[in-house]
């Protein structure tokens, strides 16, 4: 038996004993993912139980240093963690941007005090992260940011507004970009700061979507005292932060298009519209496209897992986050097109139980998002036919 061959062996023994089986589905609604942080519900304990006992083995970051909580997993045995997981069909323990954005972002800018006090607790889910980035006069030219931070001597005082901030009214910190050098050049003067979201002056509103879901808000910083302690990085210089955490955003959001959230397209057609005589779907165009998107997804996920590899090989472009990006917001796109047509009229309810709260239609809608957030699909061409294909400006 090789040492890989082992590490399997041990890890499937360990996810029969401690992954509850409340949480061996697909989750069914919204409210059983799991976040984590100071504000955090979970739909049965053992939802709360499945996030301590994979944070406790710091398999919620399966390839971050283990000083750091981490798992200290190889690549090849985060694939392997990865496949048993996916073999039991469990939830996710964690959904976290403390995670996705800032705990890489850290690893490579961050103090080690830095390291030692925000990692372990973002792979515990014991702190949930939001990210102050866009604000009303800086959506994809992002460097135009005006939050401004005063210096205080040991301190700054932070003004200004946020806007499309993912759950701020969730979230326990945030990690924001502010104007720190008002006189220099955009991307310049700019720093990337932390700060608690109870510190007096931070307010939020949640932003109402047409899906009538509000997951964004605006986010207002009035005289907010943040300690120096918390830059990440050199001063003014903020934005080679941002630029970083940015790639493995658009990652995260391209990762959404990896089929295998929810119930199968197959089943969730079968489920409304039958079989023909010979057991197939019974809508031929239907199950084209069904066949099509599956085999796409799958053909992304290998895309997601080279890339992956090449990354922890610090061999990818860097220009490869925003194919990822581009891509998986389209399959993701495409997935919940097909499946407001596999689901038949129950996937147009807005309301009922069959609908579970219109639930497909919703997510539909929000699907509609992600050709914008984390930078425009139309952002993401013109890097790709910048820094990839190398053509001529306009």
């Amino acid at each position: 038996m090789t040492e890989l061959e082992h590490f399997r062996t041990e890890t499937r023994a360990w996810l029969e004993a401690n992954c509850p089986a409340e949480v061996r589905r697909p989750a069914e609604s919204e409210d059983e993912a799991i976040w984590g942080g100071r504000k955090a519900t979970f739909k049965t304990p053992a939802h709360r139980r499945w996030m301590e006992v994979m944070g406790a083995r710091g398999w919620t970051a399966p390839e971050w240093p283990v000083e750091y909580g981490g798992g200290g997993l190889s690549r090849e045995q985060a694939k392997v963690l990865q496949s048993e997981l996916k073999r039991i069909g469990a939830q996710s323990p964690l959904l976290s941007f403390g995670v996705w954005m800032l705990g890489p972002a850290l690893l490579q800018f961050g103090t080690e005090e830095q390291k030692k006090r925000f990692l372990p607790e973002i792979v515990r889910g014991e702190i949930r992260w939001c990210q102050g980035y866009s604000e009303p006069g800086a959506g994809s030219d992002l460097a135009g940011l005006q939050t401004r931070a005063e210096d205080r001597g040991d301190h700054w005082i932070v003004n200004g507004q946020k806007v499309w901030t993912s759950y701020a009214d969730k979230a326990d910190w945030i990690f924001c970009l502010v104007r720190t050098d008002p006189e220099a050049p955009k991307h310049l003067g700019i720093s990337f700061v932390l700060f608690d979201m109870a510190t007096p002056g931070v307010t939020t509103k949640p932003i109402t979507l047409i899906s009538g879901k509000s997951p964004f808000c605006e986010t207002f910083f009035d005289d907010v005292r943040v300690e120096k302690e918390n830059l990440v990085g050199t001063l003014n210089r903020g934005w080679d932060v941002a630029k970083a955490l940015l790639a493995h955003e658009r990652t995260m959001i391209g990762a959404m298009g990896e089929v295998g959230a929810g119930r199968p397209l197959g089943q969730v057609a079968t489920g409304s519209i039958g079989l023909d005589d010979h057991g197939r779907l019974d809508e031929p165009m239907l199950r084209a496209r069904i066949a099509e998107m599956e085999v796409d997804a799958a053909a992304f996920r290998l895309a997601l897992e080279r890339t992956g590899d090449r990354m922890k090989a610090k061999q990818a472009h860097p220009a490869l986050a925003s194919m990822l990006k581009y891509y998986g917001s389209e399959l993701n796109k495409r997935r919940h097109e097909l499946l407001m047509a596999a689901g038949g009229s129950d996937a147009l309810e807005w309301e009922g139980e069959r609908s579970r709260g219109g639930t497909v239609a919703r997510d539909w809608l929000r699907t509609k998002a992600n050709s914008i957030e984390g930078g425009t699909s139309e952002v993401q061409l013109n890097i790709l036919a910048k820094h990839i294909l190398q053509l001529p400006g306009a």
